[in-house]
């Protein structure tokens, strides 16, 4: 099945409430970028998101942490396509020793694991030239 993932910086941006902390929304959206790439893997077309079944969240993020986020179709039907997902912080920000430290983590820590469901209209699918 295909994968995905993505990389990126939480900005300062991206903090959310007190501390420098992101919210855990943040993590969805970055699911939701995951899921567009897989079915345009999939099926050449962006698809729908229609829910997600389990969102839990794991660890705090906070601005300056680089995340990946991971996705997977686990299981394909006519329209529906299942996917898992999971966030990891990969290298955390260390404002307690300067405002521009930071430490790659030797283990990723998982921050969010999700999984949900996509559609793609049938009148819409078609095998990508990359497949």
């Amino acid at each position: 099945m295909e994968k995905s993932m993505i990389r990126l910086r939480m900005s300062a941006k991206d903090a959310h409430y007190g501390g420098n902390l992101v919210d855990g929304a943040h993590m969805v959206h970055l699911f939701g970028d995951v899921a567009t790439e897989l079915l345009i893997m999939h099926d050449g077309d962006e698809g729908l998101f229609v829910a997600y079944d389990n969102v839990e969240f794991l660890a705090p993020v906070y601005a300056g942490d680089y995340i990946e986020a991971v996705g997977e179709i686990v299981k394909v039907g006519n329209t529906s396509r299942k996917m898992v997902f999971e966030a990891r912080k990969v290298v955390a920000a260390r404002p307690d020793i300067s405002p521009s430290a930071a430490d790659v983590l030797k283990e990723p820590v998982v921050v969010c694991r999700a999984s949900g469901t996509c559609v793609v209209k049938k009148e819409d699918q078609r095998i990508p030239e990359s497949r």
